[in-house]
């Protein structure tokens, strides 16, 4: 591991303390670091450059070195067990050399047909990642490229399923975008007609807000009127109607009492017989008239229907 010199700057922060309770945590860290820094310095033929061990350097040198220490482990377990499996295929060649010499069928009495047919199969036992070339073993190769196979085109099935439904629904997003665009167009055409129609809607308005204004006011002068007259909630058509009937009745009553005065004027011309006379028709015309109070009175104060 190569470690650039600069990447190490004397910081500014305080030195570590020393106390008691931390020093042996420090101190074994720091031996860790600076064991580990000359190690990878000296690998990459360089030494370590001289910077101050503060905590905070300390702390992130440390966990450095523990991530690399952690990983180079890891990384010489599987070299290890690349290069055993590398000795055991080498011996594993050898005994098969022997065995093919043995029986005559080595690679130098092969013909170039048979020994491109062994590349051949070779290179199809590479591909399959299989250790030999047994038939057993191309046929679970086979079997899991078949599984393989129908995964896939499962999966592909599927994602020309979803791929048709989004072309289906992108279909009728263009028509419903095309049908907007022409919505947007009419309107658009439609403006100056509708332009006029609200200017004349506002027109009418401000007629009719006019008209309520007049209307208001003649309702007003009406109400006064009325009341100036004494007209009341009371009165109504109903009331009004009883009141002309009532009105015909004492007509029928008066109108004897009317033709009995008109004949008056034919009284005799003895001042007391005609003065007997006169003081009996204005009571019989007081009493008339106080009926007709009492009727008009009693119609009134009927309720309204």
């Amino acid at each position: 591991m190569e470690v650039v010199g600069d990447r190490f700057p004397a910081l500014h922060s305080p030195a570590i303390s020393v106390n008691s309770s931390g020093w042996n945590s420090d101190a074994v860290r720091i031996t860790e670091v600076k064991s580990w820094l000359s190690s990878q310095f000296e690998a990459a033929g360089r030494e370590v450059p001289e910077f101050e061990y503060t905590p905070r350097s300390v702390s992130q040198l440390h966990a450095l070195a523990t991530l690399s220490q952690s990983r180079s482990r890891a990384a010489s377990i599987v070299a290890a067990d690349l290069r055993l499996k590398a000795a055991e295929y080498r011996a594993q060649a050898a005994r098969i050399r022997e065995v093919l010499d043995s029986a005559g069928l080595s690679q130098e009495r092969l013909t170039p047909d048979a020994v491109s047919s062994v590349q051949v199969v070779a290179s199809v036992a590479n591909l399959l990642n299989i250790r030999d070339t047994e038939s057993s073993s191309f046929i679970v190769s086979m079997g899991d490229l078949s599984l393989r196979k129908a995964e896939v085109d499962e999966k592909r099935a599927k994602v020309q399923k979803d791929s048709k439904a989004l072309l289906e629904y992108t279909r009728k997003a263009i028509a419903r975008l095309n049908d907007l665009k022409k919505t947007f167009i009419k309107f658009d055409n439609e403006i100056d007609v509708h332009e006029a129609q609200a200017e004349h809607w506002q027109r009418n308005m401000a007629i009719m807000d006019s008209k309520e204004r007049q209307y208001i006011l003649q309702l007003n002068n009406y109400k006064a009127l009325l009341s100036r007259v004494g007209y009341t909630s009371e009165i109504n058509h109903g009331v009004l109607m009883e009141m002309a009937e009532h009105k015909k009745d004492l007509e029928k009553m008066t109108k004897p009492i009317l033709d009995t005065l008109r004949s008056y004027q034919d009284l005799p011309p003895d001042k007391a017989l005609a003065a007997l006379a006169i003081e009996d028709k204005k009571r019989q015309y007081a009493a008339a008239e106080k009926y007709l109070e009492e009727v008009l009175h009693s119609a009134l104060t009927v309720p309204e229907l």
